[in-house]
C-alpha cells in the first residue's frame, strides 16, 4: 500500500523542524548505509544522535501519534527515531532495498521494518529533480510532495531518489514495525477502517451495522497482530 499522509507537519511545524536541522552539523549520508546502499547513496545525513536530530524527532513522532490516518494505515507497534537527509549539486540514491531490522545504537531501539517513511521538508518548486520513485507490481510511482506531508510505503518496495539538480531536497525519513507484518493484511483493515467511518457519519456510531463492523474489524486486528 503506498499511501499520501497530507499535513502532518503544518507550516510552522515545518519551520521549526527546518531550523532545528538546518543548524544541525551534516556529514556524509552512507553512516546509515548497508554495503549495498552504500554503493548507491549520494547525500548528506544529520548525525543519529545529534541533539538537532533527537529534537526535531520528537516533534514528527508526536506528529504521528495525533494523525488518524498514518494510525489506521501503519498500526505502528515502534517507529524508527526519524532521521533526516538533504540532496543537491546532482546528488541522487540509486535503486535499493531498505534493510529488513534496524538498531539505533543511542536508544536501543531495534526494529522489523514493514513500513518506509519520507516526509518532506522542502517545497517542491524550490529543487528540481529529487522524485522518490517507488516500484510495485503496477510500476514506477513518482512522489514529489509538499513540505509537511509524508509517504508511507512497503518497505520491501525498491525506491530511489532522483538526482538534484537545482537546489537542494530536504527531508525525513524512518521506518516502522507495524502491529500487523503482512501489508495485504494491513491494507484491508486500513479501508475497513475508513469504510466503517464512512458508515458511522451517515448512521452514528450506534447504528447495528457499524457495531457490526467494528466488532469484525478487531476480532481481525486480534488475529492478525503481533505484540
Amino acid at each position: 500500500m503506498l499511501l499520501q499522509v497530507p499535513g502532518l507537519l503544518n507550516p510552522a511545524e515545518v519551520a521549526k523542524v527546518r531550523g532545528l536541522i538546518d543548524a544541525g552539523d551534516w556529514a556524509d549520508g552512507n553512516a546509515t548505509s548497508g554495503a549495498q546502499s552504500a554503493l548507491a547513496k549520494d547525500n548528506l545525513q544529520l548525525a543519529e544522535g545529534s541533539p538537532a536530530a533527537r529534537e526535531a524527532g520528537v516533534l514528527i513522532r508526536e506528529a504521528l501519534t495525533r494523525n488518524p490516518l498514518f494510525m489506521s494505515a501503519a498500526l505502528p507497534h515502534t517507529v524508527y527515531p526519524p532521521l533526516f537527509n538533504r540532496y543537491g549539486g546532482g546528488q541522487a540514491f540509486g535503486d535499493h532495498i531498505d534493510n529488513a531490522l534496524r538498531f539505533h545504537r543511542d536508544t536501543g531501539v531495534r526494529i522489523r521494518t514493514d513500513l518506509s517513511a519520507t516526509l518532506f521538508l522542502a517545497e517542491p518548486e524550490t529543487y528540481d529533480g529529487g522524485e522518490l520513485v517507488i516500484e510495485d507490481t503496477f510500476g514506477a510511482h513518482e512522489v514529489k510532495l509538499p513540505a509537511g506531508d509524508l509517504i508511507l510505503y512497503p518497505a520491501s518496495s525498491l525506491h530511489r531518489v532522483e538526482p538534484v539538480t537545482r537546489g537542494e531536497r530536504v527531508g525525513s525519513f524512518f521506518w516502522i514495525q507495524s502491529l500487523v507484518r503482512q501489508d495485504a493484511q494491513r491494507a484491508l483493515l486500513f479501508d475497513m477502517d475508513l469504510a466503517i467511518q464512512r458508515v458511522a457519519e451517515r448512521s452514528g456510531l450506534d447504528d447495528p451495522a457499524v457495531v457490526s463492523l467494528t466488532g469484525t474489524y478487531h476480532n481481525l486486528l486480534r488475529m492478525w497482530s503481533e505484540l
